[in-house]
């Protein structure tokens, strides 16, 4: 089932261009030791331990395949200890359904061909679970070790990742406690540091809007990464739970039953919580680390289906696939992670003397990854390298004098045409619209964001 699991991942790999956040993990891996601590000290530090591994990563290469490989090896380490968790907590067949469960969810194709670190909480999350079972089955200091090295990895993969932490409490009882709390206090001081350093940071994620309650009616469809598959997964989840709850000759049934359900339902009431009292923050992203546990109790489920569970089993894994064809099959397009550079690069048609501006300085290091023709002139930059404290470049704030004797100018920016053609939200667009230029030709990628492509001529030549 790993190798199923991670296969299934990475068939992706190559079919969806990259977008910005992948392309921010090449521009934070692709700098030295100090560059990156510089980063850090700035911007993205709670993600520091990824980029670490990503710096010596991309040594051997930045091509597509090769960034997410890591996130579809990570998948299906996932995928392996779903099966041995579900072995431990009801039947291997259990383990195996809820396995083969998380291997077809499409939230699984994106995010295990995603240059970026929640494939590898997901699996992180998973391995913490597994190493606190054995841990509470046979208490030794070598499990509780390994449990400890487990919180450690899930405070590191993500920050966010740790708000499965406190379903683990359902297995504190007398006896435990002392172990399992030195345990997660030593674990968890990665999340200390990463979270002081977070919350210094919180101006990077100033983006996020505030959210409302409402947002719990979208979970399932995030964490199974299509909505009718994701509302039939948590119905059967929660069936699961009762299934745990009720197993008999198992004394820690009820408790298992509890934990598994706080895996579930745990991450997104407190992130909300954390949107509410620390700074916004609630992203879909953030819970991937929640569907190991949706295909887990789903899987539980099918295998307590009296005297036919494999009949159960196999049938949720064909109705689960029929489900998520066309989720699979979106994820798997060029426009499936929503910043379609190629696209972009077809749609401009330079001719000599024409320049480029870009809405967002950041998506110059798309155009320059994908570019395989001479691209107009770029006249606003300032240098080659990234700007230290972030992912743009420097650039000429003169937007005027930069397209001076320019006839035709390229202007690049994410998101719709109206976000840049109405309003200020893209600056740079009514810069240029100032210079003496207006737009002629306007196009807008599938999907939203996207990206905008247009192209302004000068008005007195028209």
């Amino acid at each position: 089932m790993a190798l199923a699991a991670g296969a299934a991942a990475f068939s992706g790999s190559g079919a969806a261009t990259l977008n910005g956040d992948e392309l921010a993990t090449i521009s934070a891996a692709s700098r030295s030791m100090a560059g990156l601590w510089e980063l850090a000290r700035n911007i993205d530090g709670h993600f520091l331990p990824y980029y670490l591994f990503m710096h010596f990563w991309v040594k051997a290469g930045t091509s597509e395949v090769w960034l997410r490989l890591p996130s579809a090896v990570a998948i299906g380490v996932a995928a392996w200890f779903l099966v041995e968790l579900g072995r431990r907590l009801h039947s291997t067949r259990a383990g195996v359904i809820g396995a083969t469960l998380f291997a077809i969810l499409p939230s699984v194709s994106y995010y295990g061909a995603f240059a970026r670190s929640y494939a590898f909480a997901a699996a992180a999350v998973v391995f913490s679970f597994w190493a606190l079972h054995r841990a509470v089955e046979r208490p030794g200091g070598r499990r509780w070790v390994t449990y400890g090295v487990a919180v450690a990895l899930v405070c590191c993969t993500h920050l966010f990742a740790v708000l499965v932490l406190p379903a683990h409490l359902a297995l504190a009882r007398r006896g435990l406690l002392l172990r399992m709390a030195a345990a997660l206090a030593v674990g968890g001081l990665p999340a200390v540091v990463l979270g002081v350093v977070g919350f210094g940071e919180r101006h990077a994620i100033s983006w996020i809007p505030q959210r409302g309650p409402e947002v719990w009616l979208k979970f399932p469809k995030m964490a199974a990464g299509a909505t009718g598959l994701g509302v039939l997964l948590f119905a059967v989840a929660l069936a699961g739970v009762a299934v745990l709850w009720r197993s008999e000759g198992r004394g820690e049934g009820g408790r298992w039953a509890l934990a598994a359900l706080g895996w579930l339902v745990l991450p997104p009431l407190l992130l909300l919580a954390v949107s509410h009292l620390v700074t916004p923050a609630y992203v879909d992203r953030y819970l991937f680390v929640t569907a190991p546990a949706l295909a887990l109790l789903a899987g539980v489920a099918m295998a307590g289906v009296p005297r036919f569970p494999v009949p159960a089993g196999v049938a949720i894994v064909l109705v689960g696939g029929l489900l998520g064809v066309s989720d699979h099959m979106t994820v798997r397009e060029e426009n499936g992670r929503f910043d379609n550079v190629p696209w972009a690069l077809r749609v401009v048609r330079a001719e000599p003397g024409d320049a480029v501006v870009y809405g967002q300085s950041q998506l110059r290091a798309g155009f320059g990854y994908y570019a395989d023709s001479a691209m107009p002139d770029d006249v606003l930059k300032a240098g080659d390298a990234p700007e230290p404290d972030g992912f743009g470049y420097p650039e000429r704030s003169d937007v005027a004098a930069a397209l001076k004797g320019r006839e035709r100018v390229w202007v690049v920016w994410r998101g719709t045409k109206q976000s840049g053609l109405q309003g200020n939200s893209v600056p740079r667009v009514g810069q240029v619209e100032r210079a003496g230029f207006e737009a002629v030709s306007v196009k807008h990628s599938a999907d939203l964001p996207g990206l905008t492509v247009a192209l302004f001529e000068r008005r007195a030549h028209r």
